[in-house]
């Protein structure tokens, strides 16, 4: 295949019945979820709700860490349900890139065990994800930011286990709460969001967990009630825009205290406040997060608090196999007990409009991966808690100092393109990425001949990849384009006949600060609470 062009057209996928190099947990059935068990039996795994918060959960158990009440973990450890990892990919980003932790906290709208009662629906509806975001505590432990991930965003969501043991191919340009779904099981998919989300960000996941209406619900009267604000009167029809009629009032304008049934209300409302989007609802979502988060660290806990607070946040939650005891669970509440309220930022990851979905905003969307990466926080600051992220050569994805031995392409389709005038070069390039795994599919020249330094170029959501394919041109430039390829543009940096590691110059720097709009439309933990909660036209 010629070009003219430094992009490809759409890489070709491939169906497979298990792409190899999957973990898969010997003995165990593949595609079903170990539930907690009670008496001897593995209970059901409890199905997910639309809950948007999970950071309360955890200060909880932080608190319950210092406690030192050890009395209870018998009572935790019983109550705590997980999912198997068995479906997670092997193509994952590498562990330990960042000093940080990354957890994954996932809502969905299912209906099932008495969820249907909460919040409407079929009581045999399959998983559905209404809401995500990606939790990064920073390695100093003194900072963290939670990304939501709008559920209309457009991604390519990789390969994914099925129930019955075989895998999925590839879908992009498909809305990332598709990913919960896919399988079409009640209990959802929670690896297929993971592998999406580390796809999407090129970060390493390191824990999920999803969370229920039921947990949502305990955890809110629990706590007393959350103080949050509404920027108008809200009826019954802002919640169900299908009803014939407006109906009754059930948010006055101004502060009040909800729990129960209405704090579920108040954080499903969209309709009927600004543009109706999920922008502006992920927006007050955020907002009754960090209220919930400053009345519990308010209002301290007594041990007659704790126990209550702590069981309610263990049942509303599935969590991966890495979080499946208290003893686990403890220790990563632990790791937030010091993030002070005003380090706690909730932003939304750059976006645009495409048609009615929603697109992320390059280059911005991977300037905030790459300072989340590095442990910088959103206005300038190094969180690494004196890890060591000074060489531009370990910040740079392709800079592995290695001989290529462990890249592992299996699944990942690249084109490849000579942006020099020295003949053969991609050919070179292309020989060297069938030999690691990687489909090949085509060559040929730049549109431009005058490349210096070889680029990795990326469609939306496969930044994981990219770096994956970078790793084998040291020194490479990561670039985010339109569309679903990934082409590797062979820069005068790579000379024909070198090992993988002898070319490149690293020119990439380490991220420093993330992009300025992602600054600009932060939430602090401690911020007014009726601030910025009307998004878009008519609020």
């Amino acid at each position: 295949m010629t070009t003219t062009s430094d992009q490809a057209t759409p890489s070709r996928r491939r169906r497979r019945e298990e792409p190899p190099g999957h973990d898969r947990a010997p003995g165990r059935t593949r595609g079903r979820p170990r539930g907690k068990r009670h008496g001897g039996r593995a209970a059901r795994r409890r199905k997910r709700g639309p809950l948007r918060t999970v950071l309360m959960a955890a200060l909880a158990l932080a608190v319950l860490g210092t406690a030192g009440l050890g009395w209870v973990y018998l009572k935790l450890n019983g109550d705590i349900a997980t999912f198997d990892g068995e479906g997670l990919s092997k193509n994952r980003p590498e562990s330990g890139a960042s000093k940080g932790a990354n957890v994954l906290v996932i809502g969905s709208d299912a209906r099932t065990e008495g969820n249907s009662a909460l919040g409407g629906g079929s009581k045999d509806d399959i998983g559905r994800a209404d809401t995500a975001f990606l939790l990064h505590v920073y390695a100093d432990h003194k900072h963290a930011i939670a990304v939501s991930i709008p559920r209309d965003t457009l991604v390519t969501i990789p390969p994914c286990l099925l129930p019955d043991g075989t895998w999925t191919e590839a879908q992009s340009d498909t809305m990332f709460n598709a990913a919960f779904s896919v399988g079409q099981t009640e209990s959802g998919n929670p690896a297929c969001t993971q592998n999406t989300v580390e796809e999407l960000t090129g970060l390493r996941v390191d824990h999920t967990l999803v969370v229920d209406f039921k947990g949502f619900a305990a955890l809110t009267d629990v706590v007393g009630g959350v103080r949050v604000c509404l920027p108008q009167d809200i009826y019954q029809g802002d919640l169900n825009p299908n009803r014939a009629t407006k109906g009754d009032l059930i948010f006055e304008k101004g502060e009040q205290d909800v729990s129960g049934q209405k704090a579920l209300d108040y954080v499903r409302i969209r309709h009927g406040i600004g543009d109706g989007s999920d922008i502006g609802r992920i927006k007050r979502q955020q907002a009754f997060v960090s209220s919930l988060l400053k009345k519990i660290k308010s209002d301290g806990l007594t041990p007659t608090k704790l126990l209550p607070l702590a069981t309610a946040a263990t049942q509303s939650m599935t969590v991966d196999p890495g979080l499946g005891t208290a003893d686990k669970l403890i220790a990563f509440g632990m790791s937030l007990k010091d993030i002070d309220l005003h380090d706690t930022k909730f932003v939304t990851v750059p976006w645009r409009y495409q048609g009615s979905r929603v697109a992320l905003a390059e280059p911005d969307a991977s300037g905030l991966w790459a300072a989340l990466k590095a442990d910088r926080t959103i206005d300038g600051k190094d969180a690494s808690g004196g890890s060591g992220k000074t060489s531009e050569a370990s910040a740079s994805p392709g800079a592995t100092g290695s001989d290529g031995s462990g890249v592992d392409g299996d699944g990942i389709d690249v084109a490849v393109y000579n942006g020099t005038t020295v003949e053969g070069l991609a050919a070179e390039a292309a020989a060297a990425l069938t030999g690691h795994g990687f489909t090949v599919t085509g060559t040929g020249n730049a549109g431009s001949r005058e490349h210096s330094t070889t680029v990795v170029q990326y469609g939306t959501g496969l930044r994981s990849r990219a770096e994956t394919v970078a790793e084998l041109f040291p020194g490479a430039q990561l670039e985010p384009i339109g569309g679903s390829a990934i082409n590797v543009v062979v820069g005068a940096s790579y000379t024909a006949g070198d090992s993988p590691a002898a070319s490149g110059t690293g020119t990439e720097t380490a991220p420093t600060d993330a992009p300025s709009s992602v600054a600009d439309d932060a939430r602090s933990g401690d911020d007014d609470l009726c601030a910025d909660l009307s998004y878009g036209t008519g609020g």
